[in-house]
């Protein structure tokens, strides 16, 4: 039995391999594509491993990572960030419960070492 995870990307393509990825592991996937249900669907589906987009419509990635880092319940989740954009690196680097960040593209066999490796250190 694999674990619940969430997938927090507005690109649909990334979104379906992501989840195809995950599920070929044996993983359980819901997928969000804004960044306003996330909160709500972390409380409810309450998954082992958050995958998460910087750029998003209604709040970005860097701004859930925060909220997630100050909620009591969520704060132990580790999150594994995907972005095009390298240079935002840095700013998830204070968040001890980001895994790893992968730069778009990236390549599939990445993101299966970063979330074996996520949800072991869990």
């Amino acid at each position: 039995m694999g674990n619940k995870i969430l997938v927090v990307d507005d690109d649909p393509e990334i979104s379906s391999l992501v989840q195809y990825t995950l599920e070929a592991m044996g993983h359980t996937v819901r997928v969000c594509d804004n960044g306003r249900e996330v909160l709500d669907t972390l409380r409810s589906y309450k998954p082992e491993l958050l995958v998460l987009d910087v750029m998003l419509p209604g709040i970005d990635g860097y701004s859930l990572a925060s909220q997630i880092a100050d909620d009591a319940d969520l704060k132990e989740m580790p999150i594994i960030v995907l972005s095009a954009l390298e240079p935002s690196r840095t700013m998830f680097q204070r968040f001890s419960q980001v895994a790893a960040f992968l730069t778009k593209p990236f390549n599939t066999d990445d993101l299966t070492e970063a979330i074996k490796t996520a949800l072991v250190k869990k």
